[in-house]
């Protein structure tokens, strides 16, 4: 039965450390990765298909774990707020680019940072299953240029781009 679970999920030990052709960022500072990323866009599992105004928060936690705070409003920007909870567990020997995130206990997903930018603004977090993808950012909004270099980016990596979906962002200044 597990071994069934494995396959069909992709939830298996084994398949938290992507291959190694897969493209994962070389080294992540922690420090600096700790922060409020605004989603930009994304290929969303089913339950935030229709998210708004989604941010990732990062805290460190004890040893190799991240604490993370998802939130975002369902259906609109007035839609009902959303949260989760999620715990990262930093991979060891992966320039911290790979992150176990258990959202149900025992059951962990791969989280490959498989981009980061020089100054910490802009990211990507992939998975070599090529199911769920998210490019996030700093701030709520960034440049059409920007955009459309991590859209490349996510191209390169081998999503089937007909499921990227831009998510609505309210600039801060709305949000009060």
């Amino acid at each position: 039965m597990v071994a069934f679970l494995d396959r069909s999920f992709g939830f298996s030990a084994s398949s938290i450390v992507p291959d190694a052709s897969f493209p994962t960022a070389e080294a992540v500072d922690l420090d600096r990765y700790m922060r409020d990323w605004y989603v930009i866009a994304h290929i969303p599992p089913k339950i935030t298909r229709t998210a708004h105004n989604s941010i990732e928060r990062y805290r460190r936690g004890r040893g190799n774990q991240v604490d993370v705070t998802f939130t975002f409003r369902k259906d609109g920007f007035d839609g009902e707020h959303k949260t989760m909870n999620p715990t990262g567990f930093v991979v060891p020997d992966t320039g911290n680019a790979v992150w176990a995130m258990q959202f149900i206990w025992p059951i962990k997903m791969q989280f490959v940072i498989a981009y980061v930018d020089a100054d910490y603004s802009m990211t990507i977090v992939a998975r070599e299953r090529r199911d769920f993808v998210w490019i996030m950012a700093a701030t709520p909004e960034i440049t059409e240029a920007d955009y459309q270099a991590l859209v490349e980016r996510v191209r390169a990596i081998g999503y089937d781009m007909r499921n990227l979906r831009k998510v609505p962002q309210q600039s801060l200044a709305v949000r009060g």
